[in-house]
C-alpha cells in the first residue's frame, strides 16, 4: 500500500508539478539566516574575534556589517573562518558623501555586494523635503559611484521618511527621484511600521528597488511616531510583536530580496534571537 502510494505521488508531481499539500509544508523563509552588527554593539570592542564565535554560535552565515578599524582584509578572514560571509556593509551619510571611493575599496576587500546607508542627518523629528532634497542629490552621486565599482548603494529608510509631500510622502519623493541604476534600498520592516508605513504595500509599489532587509519586530502597544527614534526595549522576539510577518516575507520573495538581516537593539537579544530564528523557521507557505 504504501509504495502504491508513493508511485500516486510521483505519477501526480510528474503532471502537475508538486501536490498542494507538499507546497503548504514548504518553509516560507528559506534564505541564509543574516544579522545586522549593530545588533552586537556591546560586544565588538571587546573581541571581534569572540563576537563572530557568537554569531556562528546563532547560527548565523550572513553578516551585514564591517570591522570597525580593523582592516578589512583581516576581518574577512575571520569571517570566512567561521563560514560567514558578507554581502552588505555600511557607510556613514557624511562620509560617503565626503569618500565614497573610500567605502568602495572597503566593501570590495570585505567581499560585500551591498553598502548601506541608515539615516539622513536632519532635526530629531522634523524631517523636511530639504532634507529629502539633499538627500536625493548626494545619493545618486554616491550610488553612481558605487556602481562603477560593481556595487549597489542602499539607503535604509528609518521611519522619519513618512512627513506628507504633494500625493504622497518624503519616503515616495527620495524613492521615486533617485536614479534606479544606482540607488536601492534596504527595508527595516520595524522602522517603516513605526513610522506609519505598511511594508507590504511598499514592497509591492516599488518591488524593484528593495534589495536587503532588516528583520524586526515591535512590542505591541508602542507609540508611533515620526522620528525613528524609540527604545530598544521596543526590539521584541520576531512573531511575538505587532508586525505581520508572513505577510510581509510572502511579499518581500515575490520582490526578490535575497538577503535578510535579524537586527535586535534590545539588551536581551541573546534570549530573543533563538526565539526569532526558530519562529521564522516554523513558517511554512
Amino acid at each position: 500500500m504504501k509504495k502504491n502510494f508513493t508511485w500516486v505521488v510521483l505519477f501526480i508531481t510528474i503532471c502537475t508539478g508538486t501536490p498542494t499539500w507538499a507546497q503548504k509544508n514548504k518553509p516560507l523563509y528559506e534564505a541564509p539566516f543574516g544579522v545586522a552588527s549593530f545588533t552586537l554593539r556591546k560586544s565588538w570592542p571587546v573581541s571581534i574575534a569572540a563576537t563572530l564565535d557568537t554569531i556562528k554560535m546563532l547560527g548565523f552565515t550572513e553578516l551585514e556589517g564591517g570591522g570597525g578599524r580593523m582592516a578589512p582584509e583581516e576581518f574577512k578572514k575571520l569571517c570566512d573562518e567561521r563560514g560567514i560571509s558578507i554581502p552588505g556593509t555600511g557607510g556613514g551619510y557624511e562620509q560617503l558623501v565626503k569618500n565614497p571611493q573610500e567605502i568602495a575599496d572597503r566593501a570590495k576587500a570585505l567581499g560585500s555586494k551591498y553598502v548601506m546607508c541608515a539615516w539622513i542627518p536632519h532635526k530629531t523629528g522634523s524631517f523636511n523635503f530639504e532634507n529629502a532634497k539633499k538627500a536625493v542629490e548626494d545619493f545618486n552621486t554616491i550610488g553612481k559611484v558605487m556602481k562603477e565599482n560593481g556595487l549597489t548603494f542602499c539607503y535604509h529608510a528609518h521611519g522619519y521618511e513618512f512627513w506628507p509631500h504633494e500625493k504622497g510622502t518624503l519616503l515616495d519623493y527620495i524613492i521615486q527621484n533617485t536614479n534606479p541604476e544606482y540607488v536601492s534600498f534596504e527595508m527595516d520592516i520595524m522602522w517603516i511600521y513605526f513610522g506609519g508605513g505598511d511594508p507590504v504595500a511598499l514592497l509591492k509599489k516599488y518591488k524593484d528597488r528593495w534589495k536587503l532587509m532588516h528583520l524586526k519586530d515591535l512590542k505591541k502597544g508602542t507609540p508611533k511616531d515620526l522620528t525613528g527614534l524609540t527604545s530598544p526595549e521596543n526590539d521584541v522576539a520576531i512573531g511575538t510583536g505587532e508586525l505581520d510577518i508572513p505577510a510581509i516575507l510572502k511579499q518581500a520573495k515575490k520582490a526578490g530580496i535575497k538577503h535578510y538581516f535579524i537586527e535586535d537593539e534590545s539588551s536581551i537579544y541573546m534570549k530573543q534571537i533563538p526565539q526569532s530564528i526558530n519562529y521564522l523557521k516554523s513558517l511554512k507557505q
